[in-house]
């Protein structure tokens, strides 16, 4: 069996740069949004600097004259400048609201893109992948990774640029007002940036980590909740919660260091900002005090200086985010940028007609016959060849890891319509060889023919349409039970599916659910028992009418008497058909052409049910009970 351990993935360096150009260019066909949601930012974060700048005009020009006696010219001054201020406020609030609504449609459209890319990518990956990366880990870039994505897009950017745009316009009216009093702010600013710097690189270092960790903890869960039932028939509840304290307190390390800088940055920066603003009120007072500076000069400066503390706050604080979801998209991209399985073959499986001599062509209708369309590059001529069902492996050599082999010289043949059967104990490699003949691996060392032809040289789904296999643990979707069943040939008719049904001996207890063939099954078929799960396998196996059928432990989860009631109807499953083997139980195979025995990846013993016996040698000793499977 493959190797199913999790391995950690090979830890790639986060390229800041390409992660953000990457992310953007989803965004490609909505610029036009885009320009306008830009433009909206630009407004409101200059609106509260328009809108300050109004102070020192109100002051020095309405409020100081009026305190000397009234004017009816300044009240009607002071309330145009009022009116226009919160005229600009307004207005500000308007361009907030429609930027917060258009990059709200961007953000969805855009996760909606990346979901259906890492979905497609996914179902490229080849099943090594699967055997070596975490079900959690993967669904942690479906849920938390596009979850920060989404916060980025709707509130960390948005408010990255408005704060951004705020800091530059605060600090060109301060610079306007006062340029002694300015370079008081920069200095301050200097301390404040090289506080940031230092914060932020520490707290994206463990943001990183904890997005790691995160996926951890949900493949854990996952897992646990896929085995509850293993859990409690064990007792394995205080191991397991043991087991997930250390995960768990991984993720709290993790997040505690992650945060720990993040939360320290605005306590850090509130108190570096209060003694800056102290300075700037003192300084501003004396030049006031000697006529270098209007008192309406020096309030609006001090509400310039209040004013730009706040935005760079919001960026230190956006900062966090930003850092945990570009470790999210970093990990989206990983994803999507592994190797996709690769299909380098080019002969095809075609319906077919015979003529009166026997010579095959292709047909666009469906005809009962099966075959293979060969081209051939060299003459450019194409060939067709009866799909039968021969299987031929000649000295293939195979391991999951390079220095383990798990399969060592394996050669054998099964003619069409032969039925060949693999005994052995757990990891001989049986279910390893009906992985290599369905191309999940590709072989290294050695060759597989189906109908001599080569299967690197088949296309892998049509390879795979030619095989149907019932495996020993049975994956049933959400859904009624025709779709089930119906999941083995998308297009086969009501009656085609009861038919398989009936020939699987699973029609009887269909008819007696709630709803017959239209029962919903849930949760991977858990109202059901594993025998009739087994069934419903079995029958989705005999619609799909392959010429070649696996069966990998297929009646190892059923019982004595489910067997025996099912074994005509797998009879005339196995009919006609080209069938591979692999069992525990010996009386399923002794009608077998011929039982191969492996052991350490090895044939060691081959031969039909009487010729094993006479040998005395393995075989024999599972048959008489003398050794017993492990």
């Amino acid at each position: 069996m493959a190797n199913n351990e999790s391995k950690k993935p090979e830890e790639k360096k986060t390229n800041v740069k390409s992660t953000i150009k990457r992310l953007f260019s989803y965004m490609k066909d909505m610029k036009l949004m885009l320009v306008i949601v830009f433009i909206c930012v630009v407004f409101s974060g200059l609106s509260d600097v328009i809108g300050m700048s109004f102070v020192r005009g109100i002051i020095d020009s309405c409020i100081l004259p009026l305190s000397k006696g009234y004017q009816e010219s300044l009240i009607i001054q002071l309330i145009q400048k009022l009116l226009l201020m919160v005229g600009v406020y307004v207005a500000g609030v308007v361009c907030a609201y429609l930027y917060n609504r258009l990059m709200l449609q961007v953000a969805t459209k855009t996760l909606y893109k990346i979901r259906v890319d890492l979905f497609a990518k996914m179902e490229k990956l080849p099943i090594k992948y699967f055997d070596t990366h975490a079900n959690g880990n993967i669904m942690s870039c479906y849920t938390n990774d596009t979850d920060a994505i989404n916060l980025l897009l709707t509130e960390s950017i948005i408010s990255l640029v408005s704060s951004g745009i705020s800091v530059i316009g605060v600090f060109l009216m301060m610079v306007i007002y006062s340029w002694e009093l300015t370079i008081l702010v920069v200095a301050g600013l200097l301390l404040i940036v090289k506080i940031i710097s230092v914060l932020g690189e520490k707290s994206g270092k463990y943001f990183v980590k904890q997005q790691d960790e995160i996926g951890k903890v949900n493949g854990y869960i996952e897992e646990l909740i896929e085995g509850q039932r293993v859990v409690k028939v064990f007792c394995y509840e205080n191991e397991s919660k043991g087991k997930f304290s250390v995960i768990n307190e991984d993720l709290r390390q993790a997040a505690t260091s992650a945060n720990i800088f993040a939360n320290v940055m605005m306590p850090v920066m509130s108190n570096v900002s209060n003694v800056l603003y102290g300075v700037v009120a003192m300084a501003g007072s004396v030049l006031a005090i000697i006529g270098r500076l209007s008192l309406g000069t020096v309030v609006a400066f001090l509400q310039f200086v209040g004013s730009l503390m706040r935005p760079i706050g919001q960026i230190s604080q956006q900062l966090n985010a930003i850092m945990s979801a570009l470790a999210g998209a970093e990990r989206i991209f990983q994803l999507m940028d592994e190797e996709a399985e690769v299909d380098n073959g080019y002969v095809t499986l075609v319906h077919a007609v015979s003529d009166s001599e026997g010579n095959l062509s292709e047909s666009d209708t469906r005809t009962g016959i099966w075959a293979w369309k060969h081209p051939h590059q060299a003459d450019g001529t194409v060939t067709y060849t009866r799909v039968q069902g021969a299987i031929d492996l000649i000295d293939v050599n195979f391991g999951y890891e390079k220095d383990k082999q798990v399969l060592k010289n394996i050669s054998l043949y099964a003619k069409p319509e032969q039925k060949i059967a693999f005994v052995g104990s757990t990891g001989a490699g049986k279910t390893t060889i009906t992985n290599l003949i369905n191309r999940f691996y590709d072989v290294p060392e050695g060759k597989i023919r189906f109908d001599g032809i080569n299967i690197k040289k088949i296309k892998k789904a049509d390879l795979r349409r030619s095989l149907s296999m019932v495996l020993q643990d049975t994956h049933l979707f959400t859904g009624t039970v025709m779709e089930n069943i119906r999941y083995g040939k998308l297009d086969a008719t009501d009656e085609e599916v009861k038919s398989a049904a009936v020939l699987a001996n699973a029609d009887s207890f269909i008819r007696h659910l709630p709803d017959g063939y239209e029962t919903v099954l849930k949760s991977d078929g858990s109202n059901l028992s594993q025998g009739q799960r087994q069934l419903l396998a079995i029958a989705r196996a005999a619609v799909a009418d392959p010429p070649v059928l696996i069966l990998d432990e297929a009646t190892s989860s059923i019982d004595t008497r489910t067997e025996a009631l099912i074994e005509k109807g797998m009879d005339q499953l196995m009919k006609g058909r080209t069938v591979l083997v692999i069992a525990h139980r010996l009386s399923t195979v002794r009608n077998s052409n011929a039982i191969m025995v492996l052991e350490h990846g090895e044939i060691i013993e081959r031969g039909d049910h009487e010729e094993l016996l006479k040998q005395e040698g393995k075989y024999y000793q599972l048959h008489t009970g003398m050794f017993e499977l492990s």
